[in-house]
């Protein structure tokens, strides 16, 4: 099968030396279209082989959240400072093999914590067993990108390897609908003002195949935004990004990164700094709220709520309980913020609120 290096990395050349601008606009999209295509392409052609190594997980918990980093990060002292985990641990790089789950129980949630083997320059492309770490990315519900602090500069090179391997993170997936058609050209419609103007999306449109179609754009986006809608691959999560071995660094030095990084924290695994401080932020981040579960003519379990993520409907509650839940539902009733008055009955598209009661009749 071809192998698109060189043509990559000639567009991205051509990409680096030309200047953005209005002029220019319509050439930087048609460059980052066909760039797109050739990495999707390589991506592709990486999928013949078998592994050796083997990283599926089985989800467990409230949530799974994954510590992502360059070898010798901390990541696995951290995983064993935030869970009972059993993490190998030593001061050299790869010691990792395999990925290592971990359970961390915060304000009544169940959080999985994987550490998986530490990613470097080039994982997207397959280097060093990379595209098996980022592929676990995807089912994760939240990256938390640990940074040595005395090596800042492995920072921006993560968030490559992530972009290029599909996965956004801290990015709200654009709103932008594309319909095929069998002819008639192609229509755009906004409702909010775009820098790029329909001949630029039109161009890109084409260049990759599609030349009949309606699209509608809802929400402000650039030149990569619109190709990732059009790709509809993408994976978008949230991020904390930590600096970690704080210890080992002065003052002014931790100062100087995590102003230059915009980091979320700063940590030290090894001397357990701030990690409470670290659990809270990945409980916000994970945006949970907390329901209470009762019987018909019982009082609500107050001890053991039930943890969903907020704006979850009642539907939400059921399919998490069981798959039979909802097929077999009658109605609700809701004690809460979410209810108009105590005990109001209410069907399946009802959005629950942090704190309510919920009590679920089945047929």
């Amino acid at each position: 099968m071809p192998d698109y290096t060189d043509k990559i990395g000639e567009l991205e050349k051509e990409l680096r030396t030309t200047k953005y601008n209005k002029a220019t606009q319509g050439h930087i999209g048609l460059v980052k279209a066909k760039l797109a295509m050739l990495r999707e392409k390589q991506v592709s052609r990486g999928k013949t082989g078998k592994s050796e190594y083997s990283y599926a997980v089985r989800k467990s918990g409230d949530a799974t959240v994954l510590l992502l980093g360059f070898p010798s990060t901390g990541k696995s002292t951290l995983l064993n400072r935030l869970t009972a985990a059993d993490s190998e641990v030593a001061a050299y790089a790869f010691t990792t093999l395999t990925v290592i789950p971990g359970m961390m129980e915060y304000k009544q949630a169940k959080i999985q914590i994987l550490d998986v083997p530490g990613i470097v320059s080039g994982a997207a492309s397959g280097r060093g067993r990379g595209k098996e770490v980022l592929a676990v990315i995807r089912n994760a519900d939240l990256v938390l990108i640990i940074i040595d602090i005395l090596h800042p500069e492995q920072y921006h090179a993560v968030l490559r390897e992530v972009w290029e391997s599909g996965i956004r993170i801290n990015k709200t997936k654009p709103e932008v609908y594309i319909k095929k058609k069998a002819h008639g050209g192609i229509q755009i419609g906004k409702t909010v003002p775009l820098d790029i103007d329909d001949a630029t999306l039109k161009r890109i449109l084409q260049e990759f195949k599609l030349n009949n179609a309606e699209v509608l754009i809802r929400s402000s986006l650039d030149l990569d935004d619109f190709i990732d809608c059009i790709e509809g691959n993408k994976k978008y999560l949230p991020a904390i990004v930590c600096l970690n071995k704080v210890d080992l660094a002065s003052a002014a030095e931790v100062e100087r990164a995590k102003k230059e990084l915009n980091a979320d924290l700063v940590i030290s695994a090894e001397q357990g700094m701030n990690l409470d401080s670290l659990k809270e932020l990945i409980y916000a981040k994970l945006n949970f709220m907390r329901l209470y579960l009762k019987e018909p003519k019982k009082e609500a379990d107050r001890k053991e709520p039930l943890i969903v993520p907020k704006n979850s409907t009642i539907q939400d509650v059921c399919h998490k309980l069981h798959r039979e839940f909802a097929a077999k539902f009658k109605f609700a009733r809701v004690w809460g913020s979410s209810a108009k008055f105590a005990g109001q009955k209410l069907m399946l598209p009802h959005i629950l609120q942090d704190g309510d009661v919920l009590e679920i009749h089945r047929r």
